[in-house]
């Protein structure tokens, strides 16, 4: 068995057999990532404290006690408290806490008059 020589048209339909080779994996693995992808619920993307806290002030102001629509559904019910401080205890709490804001339910936020 000898060393054969390849021509170069065979040298160039071996190349463009395997580019081709090559896209269609490619082109395969995207069609199972987008399967899979649909398959699979993910998450919700997560917003920092500072977006959730500007997007709480440039909500229009509520009248005291009535409920306030947040992100990623529900209410909060806001008693004796504006919405910008409501919005900057529930940064404060986030941040202490190290769970991300639309982990946390709040129900209601209520200012203490002593």
């Amino acid at each position: 068995m000898g060393i054969t020589e390849v021509t170069t048209m065979e040298a160039l339909l071996i190349a463009l057999s395997g580019i081709l080779t090559v896209f269609a994996m490619l082109g395969i693995l995207s069609i199972v990532i987008m399967a899979i992808s649909k398959l699979i619920p993910g998450e919700k993307p997560v917003k920092s404290e500072a977006a959730a806290a500007s997007a709480e002030e440039a909500a229009p102001a509520s009248e005291e006690g009535a409920p306030l629509d947040v992100p990623y559904g529900g209410t909060i019910k806001l008693l004796d408290v504006d919405e910008k401080t409501a919005a900057s205890v529930m940064a404060i709490v986030s941040h202490e806490t190290q769970i991300p804001l639309d982990q946390l339910v709040f129900k209601s936020i209520k200012a203490l008059n002593e």
